[in-house]
């Protein structure tokens, strides 16, 4: 086989890089491992977030590039490589207003939701960075409706329609049954169903059930890739380049142990994530960076949840534990962060050493909680109303629940006590949960103030549930320039070989800068890296 441009991994990353050369001028196959297409992007919650972005024009919104600069290097470990970051925040707005004029994409504000760092200069405590898709028409799609990769029931709902967002979480049953029969569909399953059918539109059809990636180099420049389909061997030549787009490795065991700098025990994301793109691009010679980090996120796991694989799958803690009446305790029984903190963030708290035990004492951690969480909250699947599944431990009083989890009873029902004492008043003198507007923003806000979040725990049965360490993705990988080209360890382009998505280095490095913050890098360095290979043959 024979194509201008092709590209490995057929998420958001790698749609959005299909679109941008094809328009540029280039012909395009993309190819994916899995038979199904969208990976982590398909079942996220499809928040795309990019500063300056047309959406915040339109409704008078101010943000600049010297602003998201300032919020980036303000939150800046050592991971950020200037060159990248300043491409994503230049082309971020330009990559999303390609996608809306090709109808590969349809986004509206979130309104009121704020950035993550909303102490750091330059941050939108009011929102407009963080943008939500609209529903799209899945039978559109024809048969490549059920090609999309999907794990439990199709959102019917826009994020903004929801507590997540900031919405009620209540639908007309009468418009709900047009969805249902139509099969409209929200979140991520919009986003890649919107890109996907941009793609077909222009007659590209990726190539799924496609693995086995090897790069051909010659002389110096990659050509192309050898991969096996259906037990055969074949070698696709790529004339202008090859894009990876192919995810993170935090389902591969070995290279998680080598690099990541904590635990990571229950990834979030489909467990195709198995590190193939980074691979390809090390025995190509690529340098890498931020390889110690990840899209960090608490979960849970509920024994019936599997993938289709058989693996166990986790699932995200969002407003679980940011609801009222809920803490998180370590195995001493004692709280040891704000839950209501941004979630990627929260990692430092779980990953803590002691050395004294030379142990992590915050994993696994468990979250706690009463009667009045279950009668008004969910808990991942388990909404209110429904029967309590074995998976969370119940009890009469909050010692007998400590002995059930085996956590120290004393210290426990103590950390309960002084939570409680100050949650009444509407305050948290040990760790600040409530005084933030984000912190806030994830609570019940029909809630005034603090009390959006915080909430005594006293109103028996009591419950727990485990938490661990997850992830939404890696994203440390392949050093780029801000032309997406992969860098060798002399920090010069590899000719011919580009990178976006969760298989490179972040342009944001490890910072999670507000709800959307993998998809807008994904997307924008999709499009970069798209037209960068169709108009570099000479590379």
């Amino acid at each position: 086989m024979t194509t201008d441009v092709l590209i490995i991994g057929a998420g958001a990353a790698g749609l959005s890089a299909a679109l941008a050369a094809h328009e540029s001028g280039a012909s395009v196959t993309i190819i994916e491992k899995q038979p199904k297409l969208g990976g982590t992007a398909a079942i996220s919650g499809g928040i795309v977030w990019i500063p300056g972005n047309r959406q915040m024009r339109v409704h008078g919104i101010e943000d600049s590039s010297a602003d998201a600069l300032a919020y980036f290097r303000s939150l800046d470990q050592g991971d950020i490589d200037d060159a990248t970051l300043s491409a994503f925040v230049k082309e971020g707005p330009s990559a999303l207003a390609f996608l809306e004029d090709l109808d590969a994409a349809r986004l509206s504000l979130l309104e009121g939701y704020p950035d993550y760092y909303l102490d750091r200069p330059g941050a939108k405590p009011d929102g407009g960075r963080a943008l939500d898709n609209d529903l799209f028409d899945f039978s559109a799609l024809g048969d490549w409706a059920s090609k999309i990769f999907e794990h439990g029931p199709a959102p019917r709902m826009m994020l903004r329609e929801t507590p997540l967002g900031g919405g009620t979480g209540q639908v007309d049953p009468a418009e709900m049954a047009r969805r249902e029969s139509g099969d409209l569909r929200g979140w991520g399953q919009a986003l890649i169903g919107r890109l996907l059918k941009a793609c077909l539109d222009r007659n590209i059809e990726p190539l799924l059930d496609v693995g086995g990636y090897r790069l051909i180099v010659e002389n110096g420049r990659v050509t192309g890739a050898t991969v096996h389909q259906n037990d055969e061997e074949i070698t696709i030549h790529a004339q202008q380049g090859v894009i990876i787009a192919t995810g993170g490795f935090e389902w591969n065991e070995e290279l998680r142990q080598a690099f990541l700098r904590g635990p990571l025990d229950a990834p979030a994301s489909p467990p195709g994530n198995q590190g193939d793109g980074l691979k390809m691009a090390m025995a190509a010679g690529a340098s890498l960076g931020n390889m110690t980090s990840a899209w960090w996120m608490p979960t849970l796991s509920m024994p019936e949840a599997k993938w289709e694989g058989g693996e166990q799958r986790a699932m995200p803690v969002l407003i679980e534990r940011t609801l009222p009446h809920t803490i998180l305790v370590n195995r001493s029984g004692q709280r040891f962060c704000n839950e209501a903190n941004n979630y990627s963030a929260l990692a430092g708290a779980f990953h803590q050493f002691d050395p004294a035990t030379y142990s992590r004492p915050n994993l696994p951690a468990y979250l706690i909680f009463d009667q009045q969480y279950l009668s008004r909250y969910p808990i991942a699947s388990v909404m209110p109303g429904d029967p309590v599944p074995d998976w969370i431990a119940s009890a009469e009083t909050v010692q007998d629940l400590a002995e059930k989890i085996g956590v120290d009873s004393v210290e426990l029902e103590q950390t309960v006590t002084r939570f409680n004492a100050h949650a009444i008043k509407g305050h948290d003198p040990d760790f600040g949960r409530g005084e933030s507007d984000y912190d806030r923003f994830y609570g019940d806000r029909s809630r005034e103030g603090a009390s959006a979040t915080l909430g005594p725990i006293t109103t028996g049965p009591f419950y727990a549930v485990e938490i661990r360490m997850g992830t939404l993705g890696t994203n440390g990988g392949a050093r780029t320039d801000g032309s997406a080209q992969i860098l060798d360890h002399n920090g010069e382009p590899i000719p011919g070989l580009f990178g976006a998505g969760n298989v490179i280095s972040c342009p944001t490095g490890g910072i999670y800068a507000g709800a959307g913050g993998t998809l807008g890098p994904a997307l924008t360095f999709g499009y970069i890296a798209g037209r960068a290979a169709a108009r570099r043959s000479n590379i």
